[in-house]
């Protein structure tokens, strides 16, 4: 369902501006490194060890670097040891990972021991546990689908996958922004057919899928159809007729 996007960003800064460039700069570097102190990063990227210390001071602020004492080799010098500055976990977190590689060699293997059937078999059970627990946030929801699909979107944020369900003239959308297996799926569309059942299913109506992060999309949109409307009742007007004339 809805993997971190590949680069990092700097939370809460503009990244078209200068700085939020050169913070993306500091980052990729530590990220190399391990570690840094301000003067090093200075002369790396050309700047001095204040404009760099401004930068590392906005990080701080945003708890995306700390700062560890700095390992010197040989005898240490007179003065205060150099700070050095590492990135935070959440910090690392805005950085690719090899997991996506791992997954798709796994399903790969999956897929040739097994055959398709084996890796459908697989993303069904790998869906099964986000199922339930969508479920059980579900119970108050009633029976309409397109209020069902409000309350999914809010369960799904929670679940880190940046949802949200809009009304539109045919029914309603449930939008996922975020897809943790895009990459994976790009490969191997089971994975966005099971989670598409599992949508059909908690909502309680057939669904169709329009686009999907995994296919290139910006935004995972499924359509969820308006309910059938119940004509009203009309009234019959009972005629006689006599017949003993």
């Amino acid at each position: 369902m809805a993997v971190p996007v590949p680069g990092f960003r700097v939370p809460s800064v503009d990244t078209k501006s200068a700085d939020g460039r050169t913070r993306d700069r500091v980052a990729q570097l530590l990220f190399e490194s391990g570690a840094a102190t301000a003067a090093e990063l200075g002369a790396q990227l050309g700047l001095s060890s204040a404009a760099i210390r401004k930068h590392l001071d906005a990080m701080l602020a945003d708890q995306l670097v700390e700062v560890r004492e700095s390992r010197r080799q040989g005898p240490r010098g007179r003065g205060r040891p150099a700070k050095a500055f590492v990135l935070t976990a959440a910090a690392r977190e805005g950085f690719p990972h090899f997991y996506d590689g791992i997954a798709t060699a796994a399903l790969r293997w999956i897929a040739e021991t097994g055959g398709p059937e084996a890796v459908t078999a697989f993303a069904t059970a790998q869906v099964s546990a986000l199922e339930e627990r969508c479920r059980a946030a579900l119970l108050g929801a009633g029976d309409d689908p397109i209020a069902r699909a409000e309350a999914l979107a809010e369960a799904l944020t929670a679940e880190g996958y940046a949802a949200n369900a809009t009304t539109i003239a045919s029914g309603g959308q449930l939008c996922q922004h975020h897809c943790p297996v895009a990459h994976v799926a790009a490969e191997f569309p089971q994975l966005c057919d099971a989670e598409t059942a599992v949508i059909s299913r908690l909502i309680g109506t057939h669904v169709q899928r329009l686009a999907t992060i995994a296919h290139g999309d910006g935004v995972c949109t499924t359509h969820i159809p308006s309910p059938p409307r119940v004509p009203r009742s009309t009234e019959t007007t009972a005629t006689t007729v006599r017949t003993d004339k």
